[in-house]
């Protein structure tokens, strides 16, 4: 059947069998995610990242996060899609995540692929956590070495020092970086296994991220959150209203670019009003986000414009006249009301 499709539809063989694994898939396990590709909701590439992250899970397991995705589906982009799909795996089968995370962890390599025109890639399949620490590392040299030579880019200082560090031989090779990995204190000290966060990446496991954080080498700064809503009410020692503090704020509340498809992480983006300042744009946390500089100067072009709607949260207007909806995810699950006020005696 995979020969039959690829001829008849005159893609590569793997091509092929991922179109019969997903159709197979969507037709005998996910029938809410075929709904919605049925119902123009999504196409058959966001549907494929249902159907990628729930192949080795079982039946049952699959009927969980096809119901939980139901909701989740129409509206956002593929890489949104597959977070919130990762996330339920995670949350209804812990066991078997972790499993397959230990065996897809022992697979980690290095390949090289050549390209045209002299040049080649050189990836590594890595662990997350690892993969987020090298780049971060590699672009606060990069941000370093551009503020003194602007004649190469950014991109390509980071593949300078990637080179250097990687042929080098007197022990610099292993340089240490900050990567942001936000976790609630419950999930932290293992009283809950609720996932964590990580910039970039998206979720990862409870057991994952304590393993982060037994680090020696691992820094802590506190954020205060709301534990009706999970939102951000507080970050770091100082005072809220100080633009220091306001901007870690703003970082460790939108953890990516606010912009509905980006996904680059805060850290790595600009803070900035979304009514501008030049318009009277007050400089709080209901008017200020961070955004990379793309998304950020998308703002100001013709017929784009964006009004918040509080917390970080805006409405954006594109030229031709559609709206979308952008919210900072809160940074955990909302605590469900008591059922009532008497107290457990």
């Amino acid at each position: 059947m995979t020969e039959e499709v690829s001829l008849r539809f005159s893609v590569s063989r793997n091509q092929a069998y991922l179109l019969i694994e997903t159709s197979c898939a969507l037709v005998a396990r996910l029938p809410n995610t075929l709904a919605a590709l049925e119902n123009g909701d999504i196409d058959l590439y966001k549907a494929s990242k249902v159907t990628q992250l729930t192949r080795e899970v079982s039946d049952e397991v699959a009927a969980q996060v096809d119901e939980f995705m139901k909701k989740r589906l129409a509206d956002r982009d593929p890489s949104a899609i597959r977070g919130s799909v990762n996330r339920a795996v995670q949350k209804f089968d812990p066991e078997g995540y972790r499993e397959r995370a230990t065996k897809k962890r022992a697979l980690r390599h290095v390949s090289l692929e050549h390209e045209d025109e002299t040049m080649s890639t050189l990836s590594g399949l890595l662990p997350a956590e690892v993969a987020s620490s090298i780049y971060a590392s590699l672009s606060r040299a990069a941000r370093t070495r551009r503020a003194k030579d602007k004649s190469r880019t950014l991109d390509q200082h980071r593949a300078d020092v990637f080179a250097e560090r990687l042929l080098a031989e007197d022990g610099h090779g292993k340089p240490r970086a900050h990567i942001h990995v936000y976790v609630d204190f419950l999930t932290l000290t293992g009283a809950r296994d609720d996932p964590a966060f990580l910039a970039g990446y998206g979720s990862i496991p409870d057991w994952l991220v304590r393993e982060i954080a037994s680090d020696p080498g691992s820094t802590w700064s506190r954020l205060i959150t709301d534990s009706a809503t999970g939102q951000l009410l507080e970050a770091g020692p100082n005072k809220y209203r100080s633009p220091a503090s306001l901007a870690r704020l703003i970082k460790a509340r939108d953890r990516e670019c606010t912009h509905p498809t980006c996904h680059r992480p805060a850290e790595f983006s600009e803070i900035d009003h979304i009514v501008t300042w030049a318009r009277d744009g007050r400089t709080d946390h209901h008017n200020c986000h961070g955004a990379c500089r793309t998304h950020n100067l998308l703002k100001e072009e013709p017929g784009w414009t964006a009004e918040p709607t509080g917390n970080g949260g805006m409405t954006i207007t594109t030229p031709s006249g559609h709206t979308y909806s952008a919210t900072p995810e809160p940074l955990h699950d909302p605590q469900p009301e008591p059922e009532d006020d008497t107290p457990p005696f």
